[in-house]
């Protein structure tokens, strides 16, 4: 049943989280000059979520975390979840089509994650999504996720610097592992409809079962890990930059990318809606303000 592997998973998953929610009320309270400081700094809202089996039974839950109105965040929201139980019918299908062995005769389930994205209130701040997994069924176990960064108003030097925090962390696990990861998500990460990415990429990964769980548990880690390097000295410099609305514009329809492919593509929006779990944690991701032209 791997319950020792199980919980220290769900742990980490809290542990991260717990670091995260912190690092960015941080951001908030220290964002005393530029654009929106003279705004309260924001505070997460934390509730919590659980989900029950058909006949009603506990089928697990986790924190919803999220901070609107801020005055470096727009909206973002932290959320940590472990699940479990039995799979519907559509569901054990896909996992099927995937090669998950013995969905057909026990489709009992149990995942456990963090999942994170983040809509900025200066368009120069990059939006940001990390999300990382582990899944098992009696059949098989696996771990998924990675992080990517989607800037409305794009700077090289901020993309180079996203992309070597990532490698730095992943190469200590073998020189092709970041490449691979990387080219990964720009396949993952790119909108069909548009014939584009939704951002400048990041690293991703899923059904990583090496057959070594102490491996991959600690490549995991180490994906959680580059996340606030990554990410916190770009919001730090670009936060203070002056905007117009013309860069609010191009924001809120760069927006309206985000949200074409979570609604469309995102495996776990998927999963989340078609397991029951609660639909406004399963949503967090949709930013507060989007537009179409």
């Amino acid at each position: 049943m791997m319950d020792t592997e199980k919980d220290r998973a769900s742990s980490w998953f809290r542990q991260l989280r717990d670091k995260i929610v912190a690092a960015f009320e941080g951001l908030e309270d220290s964002h005393a000059t530029g654009p929106f400081s003279d705004a309260l700094p924001g505070r997460f809202e934390v509730t919590e979520t659980k989900r029950a089996s058909d006949d009603g039974s506990d089928a697990g839950g986790g924190l919803m975390s999220v901070m609107r109105g801020g005055r470096v965040f727009e909206k973002v929201g932290v959320n940590v979840s472990t699940v479990y139980g039995t799979l519907g019918e559509a569901a054990q299908k896909a996992m099927a089509a995937r090669g998950v062995p013995g969905m057909d005769t026990d489709p009992r389930f149990w995942a456990s994650g963090i999942s994170l994205v983040a809509h900025m209130q200066n368009p120069h701040c990059p939006a940001v999504h990390m999300n990382t997994r582990m899944f098992w069924t009696p059949g098989a176990w696996w771990f998924g996720g990675g992080s990517d960064l989607n800037p409305c108003i794009e700077y090289d030097e901020d993309t180079a610097h996203f992309h070597a925090t990532q490698k730095a962390h992943l190469d200590p696990h073998g020189d092709t592992l970041y490449p691979e990861l990387k080219a990964w998500a720009d396949e993952y990460f790119y909108i069909p409809h548009r014939h584009r990415a939704r951002g400048v990429g990041g690293i991703f990964m899923d059904d990583r079962n090496t057959g070594d769980w102490e491996a991959d548990f600690a490549l995991t880690q180490d994906i959680g890990r580059a996340f606030l390097p990554a990410y916190l000295p770009l919001v730090e410099k670009r936060r203070v930059q002056d905007c117009t609305e013309d860069d609010k514009d191009t924001q809120l329809i760069h927006r309206g990318l985000y949200a074409e492919y979570n609604l469309v593509y995102d495996r776990g929006t998927k999963f989340g809606l078609a397991t029951g779990h609660d639909a406004n944690a399963v949503l967090m991701s949709l930013p507060p303000l989007a537009k179409w032209v």
